[in-house]
């Protein structure tokens, strides 16, 4: 076979090569995922949801959280504060002796989870409280008016009141708790939220037990 034979079949080969590339499908790009997913933060009642979304966020200690972890650890503050508020007004109002004690147990163990939650939102450089949100019409919050007549009740009335007002606001405490659990994602956060959704239902039973009504 001569050369101008041999140069036509590799200039067929080229050909082929070529056409053959061209039907080659062009390599996909990467699944960029399923976009990050939109939380709604129910409001009080009458006033509209917040929505942020649920996606990872790394912290500087490398543990991941979302805006549902924010949410939580915004909100349980102010939650926490008025159950420290609502027990430091035992000390010279109880009639017995049982709720005095059982208010200063709440106290000692909520302190301490208030300074933790601060720290952590701190670490990640969000703000203790979301500017413009009312916490008034979180699960177990009491009333302003509520909080006037538990300062103002004396005795067996304050015992009666603040018995009710804290189950009630401990109940609240296990319900944003629970949400907790099923969203976020920091794990230390989730840790706190299933210790305190333990303690509080433990409070609620002693509060039963003291049989106030």
């Amino acid at each position: 076979m001569n050369r101008l034979s041999w140069m036509g079949i590799a200039g067929v080969a080229l050909i082929g090569t070529a056409l053959l590339a061209g039907l080659r499908p062009a390599p996909e790009e990467p699944d960029p995922g399923p976009p990050p997913a939109r939380v709604v933060l129910p409001g009080r009642p009458g006033e509209p949801a917040t929505v942020t979304d649920s996606d990872h966020v790394r912290a500087p200690d490398g543990s991941t959280y979302n805006g549902i972890d924010v949410a939580y650890a915004q909100m349980m503050i102010a939650h926490h504060e008025q159950a420290v508020a609502m027990a430091g007004l035992a000390a010279d109002r109880a009639g017995r002796a049982g709720v005095r004690a059982l208010a200063d147990r709440i106290s000692a163990a909520q302190k301490p989870e208030i300074d933790v939650l601060r720290a952590w939102l701190r670490d990640r450089e969000q703000p203790e409280s979301e500017p413009g949100h009312d916490h008034a019409g979180m699960p177990g919050m009491q009333s302003a008016t509520a909080m006037s007549e538990l300062a103002a009740a004396r005795g067996a009335d304050f015992d009666r009141r603040f018995v009710t007002m804290m189950i009630a606001h401990h109940r609240g405490a296990q319900q944003m708790a629970g949400d907790l659990l099923r969203a976020g994602e920091d794990q230390r956060l989730s840790e706190m939220a299933n210790e305190t959704a333990v303690e509080q239902g433990s409070e609620i039973n002693r509060l039963n037990d003291l049989d106030v009504a």
